[in-house]
């Protein structure tokens, strides 16, 4: 058996694992997660939507170079003369960024553009030691309200909520649900639901019920 086939063996004992730091820029929201370096595009997509805070509500792509990945699904080629999209479930992260500080870009929501960087801070031989296929190690702040308007938009809800008196302070609470702080970051809360994801794939169901369970949504 090649050395490619043996470190992709799903039994994950011979996978290298891939720290990764993962930034909204302009913000101060961060994660730092190891990921297994067989980790298809698909299922990381579901590991930052975990780690983040954010609820799979909008379209996504991953950047790499020249190329770009997503779900085939919602893939429209929209005859542009540009190459299509790759389907993200049928490329390993360490096949399409094999080296040490290489960065690539994860954008979420095409409407409020909410672009994170993604940098490969150390490609770890295989050890023991790791918690299943994706950890959270380290991150701060919580990511903003889906659907809030972008860099500027959450700017501004940030000057509402803090301002009591505002006159859109009640209605802004009342459609955050009552409450929002931005300094949320609860490591062992992400962490127990990364473990809920299914390896090597989580489905979209899957996703939307590891998703609402974190945020303790009933129907």
């Amino acid at each position: 058996m090649s050395e490619n086939k043996t470190r992709r063996s799903p039994s994950g004992k011979s996978a290298t694992m891939y720290q990764l730091k993962i930034t909204l820029p302009d913000l101060r929201v961060w994660r730092r997660l190891r990921v297994r370096g067989d980790v298809n595009f698909g299922l990381l997509h579901a590991v930052i939507q975990v780690a983040m805070g954010w609820t799979n509500s909008h379209l996504h792509q991953f950047t790499i170079g020249n190329k770009r990945y997503s779900d085939p699904r919602i893939n429209d080629d929209m005859g542009f003369g540009e190459p299509p999209d790759l389907d993200e479930g049928k490329t390993a992260l360490m096949e399409a960024v094999p080296r040490e500080k290489a960065k690539f870009i994860y954008e979420y929501d095409f409407g409020d553009s909410w672009v994170h960087y993604v940098t490969v801070e150390k490609i770890h031989e295989p050890y023991a030691a790791h918690k299943g296929f994706a950890e959270c190690l380290d991150g701060d702040y919580a990511c903003p309200p889906e659907d809030c308007g972008g860099i500027g938009g959450y700017a501004d809800l940030l000057e509402i909520i803090k301002d009591s008196k505002h006159e859109e302070h009640e209605s802004m609470m009342e459609w955050l649900g009552g409450k929002f702080d931005p300094n949320a970051f609860d490591i062992e809360k992400v962490n127990t639901y990364l473990q809920k994801l299914k390896w090597p794939r989580t489905t979209e169901n899957q996703l939307a019920k590891v998703l609402m369970e974190r945020d303790d949504f009933r129907e």
